[in-house]
């Protein structure tokens, strides 16, 4: 019986996670300087304005007000470079900043600076956040776990809990814990602040994916960075509690399939599949915890082990999971969509009605991996 393979799902599990705006919007100024032949009497540091930036930023002052004494004529870039030294120090504060402007008025040796921010997420609403991260964490991070449990534990709450925006008006991490939708700047900004909060040394990365903009964040683990994209690991439209890990600790090499950043990043070189396998090598009494999270991590099909490679396979497969009441499968394939599509076609000799489909790379092995649903 030769019957049409029903729907056909991306391989991509998010088609292009864009994000209108990622960093603060230009910046505008203005000056006012008249001459004056009185001599400076003091000057205020880079980094003493740095300080005022950042209680400013962390209380989400919308206005800070100063006098700067010294001269002026490199005022302009002082403020620049403070403003953007402040932001960057704290990455949460950084990408909840939606646009700031500065201006000063004075003489040569002296002005009155004022600079004007404005914020995508309140205090109030970043306190929120804090909580219930706090919250969260208390739940799912439980006494003993390892740093590599925390961060499972972190991605796949995460993926679970929202959904993404394709409306694409919410940005902030407030947005997906309040109304549980927002875009990859939100989805990247919680697990910044999850990450955080465990203990686990994180940093956003900005740069482009799917031809659009977009954020994600490398996570650092034993002395090692790897990447990982919660936003295009959630399924889009969203299916409740399904969670992919095909952006989950990769190496820059592994992500730039189908990602790019131009900013300067620390390396990612080390696959976590072969971490794992280390530490599982090692044994103690950890390794039952690392190989859970080898096999959860479907490593064992990129080893090659146990997969499908024929239309007997599959079918045998099928009609187990059909006899136990399932109408579901994940299996690694060995082979391509093509031949897939071909080895599918005897599973309707076992009364199915529709079949979908949706296959991912199993790394840089060259194997499919595989999800059948039927009715």
């Amino acid at each position: 019986m030769n019957r049409k393979i029903g729907v056909r799902l991306v391989k991509c599990l998010v088609a292009g996670a864009a994000l209108a705006v990622l960093l603060p919007q230009a910046v505008e100024w203005g000056s006012n300087v008249y001459a004056s032949s009185v001599k400076p009497t003091s000057s205020v540091s880079s980094q003493q304005l740095q300080n005022k930036l950042l209680q400013a930023m962390a209380t989400r002052s919308e206005t800070l007000t100063f006098t700067y004494q010294g001269r002026v004529n490199g005022l302009k870039q002082q403020l620049q470079t403070a403003i953007q030294q402040a932001m960057e120090s704290d990455p949460y504060v950084n990408y909840t900043i939606k646009s700031y402007a500065f201006s000063y008025t004075g003489t040569t040796t002296s002005a009155q600076v004022t600079i004007r921010l404005s914020y995508r997420e309140t205090k109030e609403q970043t306190a929120y956040v804090d909580s219930t991260v706090q919250a969260v964490l208390g739940d799912i991070v439980t006494k003993g776990m390892t740093d590599h449990e925390k961060v499972k534990a972190i991605h796949d709450w995460i993926v679970v809990r929202l959904k993404y925006d394709e409306a694409q008006q919410k940005y902030t991490a407030y947005d997906g814990l309040k109304t549980g939708s927002t875009v990859c700047q939100g989805y990247s900004l919680l697990a910044y602040k999850m990450l955080e909060r465990a203990g686990i040394t994180n940093r956003i990365v900005e740069g482009r994916a799917g031809g659009q903009l977009h954020a994600w964040n490398l996570v650092l683990l034993d002395g090692r960075w790897y990447h990982m994209d919660t936003t295009w690991d959630d399924p889009t439209p969203d299916r409740a509690n399904e969670v992919s890990t095909s952006y989950y600790l990769l190496t820059d090499s592994e992500m730039r399939r189908d990602h790019s950043w131009v900013k300067q990043y620390p390396q990612a070189n080390t696959s976590y599949r072969e971490t794992l396998s280390a530490l599982i090598a090692t044994g103690g009494s950890k390794a039952t915890v690392y190989q859970k999270l080898y096999n959860n991590l479907e490593y064992p099909l990129q080893d090659g082990k146990g997969l499908v490679k024929s239309s007997a396979d599959i079918k045998e497969q099928v009609h187990k999971v059909i006899n136990k009441g399932g109408t579901s499968l994940t299996f690694g394939y060995q082979g391509t969509e093509r031949s897939l599509k071909e080895d599918l076609q005897s599973l309707y000799q076992l009364g199915l009605k529709s079949i979908s489909y949706q296959i991912t790379d199993l790394g840089s092995t060259g194997n499919l991996r595989v999800t059948l649903k039927w009715t």
